[in-house]
């Protein structure tokens, strides 16, 4: 029976393993998005899960070692020995936040403007409102204005990921 199975690969080579699945006629999903790099030489492409892809096969038809042997991939993620299964309703949530990203882009903030109120929900300052001062060039960075005392703001600089637009 085919199934969903995580394959890892060797860093940065995940393209690589899914043509090379593609070329062996095995379903596979290589979620991807692209990015616009400050450096014009850096790759265009981010894997949406660095290092793993996925395969839909009969694992008793083609046979683990066909998976093991595909230039570029290391194995099957497996548990005690037993290749984990990927639940589809896992997949199609995968498909859909990366088709998402590729849609709306991979920075929830690039639509904040100066002065937007945001909430930081992770870090030392998680659960704090503050307002959005800008993103910082050439990182996932943002710096904000977090109100301590009575109108009183700090400047703080966050990893991007740690903040959302306050809704």
């Amino acid at each position: 029976m085919e199934q969903w199975y995580a394959l890892q690969s060797k860093p940065q080579k995940e393209s690589l393993v899914y043509d090379q699945l593609n070329q062996r006629e095995i379903e596979a999903y290589y979620p991807f998005f692209r990015v616009k790099p400050v450096n014009p030489r850096a790759r265009k492409i981010k894997s949406y899960f660095p290092g793993y892809l996925f395969v839909h096969a009969d694992l008793d038809h083609i046979g683990i070692s066909s998976l093991q042997w595909v230039p570029g991939a290391i194995g099957l993620v497996d548990f005690g020995g037993e290749p984990a299964v990927i639940n589809d309703s896992i997949l199609r949530a995968i498909r859909l936040r990366v088709e998402k990203i590729s849609r709306d882009g991979l920075n929830p903030l690039s639509k904040l403007k100066h002065g937007d109120t945001v909430s930081i929900f992770d870090g030392p300052f998680s659960g704090y409102q503050a307002i959005f001062d800008t993103s910082l060039p050439g990182s996932e960075r943002v710096r904000v204005l977090l109100m301590i005392l009575q109108e009183q703001h700090i400047r703080v600089e966050l990893p991007a990921d740690q903040v959302q637009p306050l809704q």
